[in-house]
């Protein structure tokens, strides 16, 4: 018995060994700089190759149509509304939204004030690099400076950018974050960091590779606080090439601000270029005229 006894603790012993150095290699703080980075890297290949490796490194456009619904301060739906987003990669975005019957809401759901929606139709915000117009009833208007920068600061923030083209920007550095439960599933998180210090966390799925959570961490500079924007995804599909995401949440600060249900997604399209100019939306303001006056 005695025997027995030892054996049992010795193979105990042997397994503890096996095993105790590889759990500790698992903690961030373990790690050597080099191997943190080689890992981070590695969960975010298995991440890109799982969303479709070429298929989706090669996206330079996407159309995508869905709705969008937006949360009040108490976590209540205020309203939804549906949209068109045309977007090529990184820095043009046309987003069509289409409304019936008055709509008081769409200022508060795409963040621009004066616009005219009062009586449903089309209304049209452009980005096209540092330019920006409107489209509604009024006709086509230039965007304000700050509605312009901040469009560029969100395409620094886009993860689809962050993963297509920029982590070999110089100034970006990528570590290991760690292992965690999120939203029921075993993840990896990565550690990104860019020139201008913003942080983002991404929570890649151990299972599927499919990225979970992702967050980005801001400084605002005139109140020296720190910002965070959550996105969660879920319900994947392949559309294309990709594998897509058709419900996203986004939290600004822990608040849930919106969530956005994708219906249809397309990739590489092939978009005219004339789709994200200013002269589209003149164009689109004659079509809308005429088809009133058939009417």
């Amino acid at each position: 018995m005695r025997i027995k006894s030892l054996s049992i603790t010795f193979a105990i012993l042997v397994v503890s060994a096996l095993f105790t150095p590889r759990s500790s290699a698992q903690r961030p703080d373990s790690m050597m700089p080099e191997q943190s980075e080689a890992k981070g890297k590695q969960i975010l290949s298995d991440l890109i190759n799982a969303l479709g490796a070429a298929g989706y490194t090669e996206v330079r456009e996407s159309q995508c149509d869905g709705r969008r619904v937006l949360f009040g301060h108490n976590g209540e739906p205020t309203g939804n509304i549906g949209f068109s987003d045309y977007r090529r990669f990184p820095d043009k975005d046309r987003v069509e939204y289409i409304g019936k019957g008055r709509n008081t809401i769409l200022q508060s759901l795409i963040g621009l004030d004066g616009l005219d929606f009062s009586h449903g139709g089309i209304v049209i915000t452009l980005f096209n690099g540092d330019h920006g117009w409107t489209f509604d009833r009024s006709g086509v208007n230039e965007l304000p400076a700050i509605s312009i920068s901040d469009f560029q600061e969100q395409v620094k923030r886009n993860i689809d950018n962050l993963l297509r083209l920029r982590l070999k920007e110089p100034g970006i550095t990528i570590r290991f974050g760690g292992n965690d439960t999120v939203d029921l599933k075993q993840v990896d998180w990565v550690e990104i960091t860019d020139s201008q210090e913003r942080k983002f966390r991404l929570a890649v799925d151990r299972a599927t590779h499919y990225l979970i959570r992702s967050s980005v961490t801001t400084k605002d500079e005139e109140t020296q606080q720190y910002n965070e924007d959550v996105s969660i995804y879920s319900i994947y599909r392949l559309k294309d090439s990709v594998w897509t995401p058709l419900q996203i949440t986004r939290e600004h600060n822990g608040r849930r601000a919106v969530q956005i249900f994708y219906e249809t997604c397309k990739f590489n399209p092939g978009f005219p270029d004339e789709l994200f100019e200013k002269s589209s939306l003149s164009k689109q303001g004659a079509q809308s005229l005429a088809k009133k006056n058939k009417n």
